[in-house]
Parts: C-alpha cells; sequence; structure tokens
C-alpha cells in the first residue's frame, strides 16, 4: 500500500496509456532551466513550491531522459507525465517553499524522486472513468515499474522506477 516508508508498489501492468506529451517549449529554454535550478541528473535541485515549477520540472526531466541519457521519446514521455503528477501533488497538498527533484540512472533503470518537507504520506485511491481528479497516482502506478515513499527525519521522498533498454 502507498505510503509505507519503504516499501515498493506491486506492478499491475495494464493498457494504460499517457497523454502525449509533445513538448511546447524548446530544448533552449531546458537548458536555461538547467541554468537556473541545475542538473537533477547530477544533483538534487531545488524548486519553489509554484504551480509553474511543474513546467521546469517537466523540462528538466525531458531534457536529462531525452538528451542527455539517450533514452526513448517514450520513455521521456512517461517520465515527464510521472514528474509533473508528483511535482502536482508536492506543490497542492505539503504547503512547503520548495521542493527536491532528482534523477538517478543505473544499468537498465532510472529512478526519478521528489522530495517535500512533509510528512503526509500520498494515497492511492481508486479512480473510476468520469473522476476529474485524483488520478496522479494511479498514473504513476500505471506506467512506472516500481513506486514507493520513503520517510525522511524532515519530510519524505515520493520516487518511481523505470525500467530502460542499456544501448
Amino acid at each position: 500500500m502507498a505510503g509505507l516508508e519503504g516499501m515498493e508498489q506491486p506492478r499491475h501492468r495494464g493498457g494504460v496509456t499517457a497523454a502525449r506529451w509533445v513538448p511546447a517549449i524548446e530544448d533552449e529554454q531546458a537548458l536555461k532551466a538547467i541554468d537556473l535550478f541545475g542538473n537533477p541528473a547530477d544533483d538534487e535541485v531545488c524548486l519553489p513550491s509554484r504551480p509553474e515549477s511543474a513546467g521546469a520540472a517537466r523540462r528538466l526531466t525531458h531534457s536529462v531522459v531525452l538528451r542527455q541519457w539517450g533514452l526513448s521519446p517514450t520513455v521521456a514521455e512517461h517520465a515527464v507525465l510521472l514528474v509533473s503528477e508528483l511535482v502536482g501533488n508536492a506543490v497542492r497538498h505539503t504547503g512547503a517553499r520548495s521542493f527536491g527533484l532528482r534523477m538517478l540512472r543505473r544499468r537498465g533503470w532510472i529512478r526519478i524522486e521528489v522530495r517535500d518537507p512533509s510528512r503526509g504520506l500520498p494515497c492511492l485511491m481508486p479512480v473510476r472513468e468520469l473522476d476529474t481528479s485524483g488520478r496522479g497516482l494511479f498514473l504513476v502506478d500505471r506506467l512506472s515499474d516500481r513506486w514507493g515513499v520513503d520517510l525522511l527525519p524532515r519530510g519524505k521522498t515520493t520516487w518511481f522506477e523505470m525500467r530502460v533498454a542499456d544501448r
């Protein structure tokens, strides 16, 4: 169940596909975001807890996954969508001034983490076809291979991992 410290969520691969995210932001803006905030693949970057930070997090993720790591557009699309969902939760539900974004790559896997100072745990809720909210963790659960929450002395890290083909 979501919210258990250090617990991995079970995988239920299904027919869910992400809405296609077409990058309206040029690579130049992604590079500006890296210049402004730093590279989340090098170290955790700190972003202000405002709705517009979701756009910066998407640009950073797209740039790292597609350009820096050279992974497929589909992996980049899914990673961008899932980062957007985790950032949205951090911005809407924690009351924090900022949150952290970190991206890790190891052989066959990527891991993306969003850290915030709240110890409130996210909860995977049942989703019905006509629901207009509450789909974020449902998407994370369907499109990632693993996800979970790690409680920290001051806050938590919500993360997801995806299998990737090494080139």
